[in-house]
């Protein structure tokens, strides 16, 4: 078998639908377009936004409030989940940013911050970007301590 000896396949052979040649070519007429309207135009390029003129949706839902740029944004852990991993044996006594990357409660580019919902009993050393008050206060009840990182 060579190059110049292979041939396509039969289905792949079909002629292109030629539009506008006649009512019995089932394209005639309207040549597939349907009736009046800017899309059976010649040239006709609507937008995927365009309403037709109507308002469109992003100039009718209302804005409000201020979205700051330069905001933090933490992926928030509760103790009770760290309390339940290391009871677990899944986290060790001293928790650190990339034990909890590791387990997969964290994503690997994201900020981690305590937050003090539940109890934990169990004196542990977290390392953390931020801490709420309330978390800070149960570990160090507990006998642990937090350590913040930049």
């Amino acid at each position: 078998m060579k190059l110049h000896s292979l041939k396509a396949p039969a289905e792949n052979k079909r002629n292109r639908k030629r539009v506008g040649r006649g009512q019995g070519s089932g394209m005639g007429e309207q040549s597939g377009r349907g009736h009046n309207g800017q899309k059976s135009r010649s040239g006709a390029k609507v937008k995927a936004w365009f309403e037709g003129g109507q308002m469109p949706l992003q100039r009718r839902i209302p804005k409000f409030g201020f979205k700051n740029p330069f905001r933090t944004e933490y992926q928030a852990i509760n103790i009770q989940k760290l309390a339940d991993f290391i009871e677990a044996g899944r986290l060790p006594d001293s928790v650190t940013v990339q034990n909890l990357i590791d387990e997969g409660l964290v994503h690997k580019n994201r900020k981690v911050k305590l937050l003090g919902s539940g109890e934990i009993d169990k004196k542990v050393t977290v390392e953390a970007h931020a801490c709420s008050k309330s978390a800070k206060e149960k570990i160090e009840k507990a006998g642990g301590s937090v350590t913040i990182i930049a």
